[in-house]
């Protein structure tokens, strides 16, 4: 699997990184299928509140809002353009899932929701300017798997 960034959202996170310091924040990624097994990030939610220094939840209720929005804006062409996956800042740690991580995920797509895949994206503003990120596959029935991440 591959994923683009595109280029206005790469700046949105990396305005909220810098923003945020060394507290962790997160949200949603909402993206469009370019083609089978290539996705662009169109959009993102940013949730500003809930993060720590070391930890990351999102609350579900303050993303929910946004996926409506981004499914109205796109006309609900769901198989085009739909969630994504999860994202979250690792500041002080590497930009790999923790264990935690990697469970929350495995616990989305094995859940009743329906969900047959998600990617968790993981990044930190390296020097408060170069975004190092790491993208995971989490698909149910099946071990994670990295994806290349492409530039938008």
């Amino acid at each position: 699997m591959r994923v683009e960034i595109a280029p206005d959202v790469r700046a949105t996170l990396r305005r909220a990184l810098r923003a945020a310091g060394r507290r962790e924040i997160g949200g949603v990624l909402m993206g469009e299928q370019i083609e089978p097994g290539h996705f662009r990030v169109v959009d993102l939610s940013i949730d500003k509140e809930t993060g720590g220094r070391a930890h990351f939840v999102r609350s579900s209720e303050a993303h929910a809002d946004a996926l409506d929005a981004f499914f109205q804006r796109t006309g609900n062409e769901y198989d085009r353009f739909n969630y994504l996956g999860e994202w979250h800042s690792h500041p002080r740690f590497a930009v790999t899932p923790s264990v935690q991580d990697a469970g929350s995920m495995m616990e989305l797509v094995h859940g009743e929701r329906g969900i047959d895949f998600a990617v968790l994206l993981v990044v930190r503003l390296d020097w408060w300017r170069w975004i190092a990120s790491s993208c995971t596959l989490f698909r149910r029935g099946q071990q994670p798997s990295a994806v290349e991440i492409l530039e938008g």
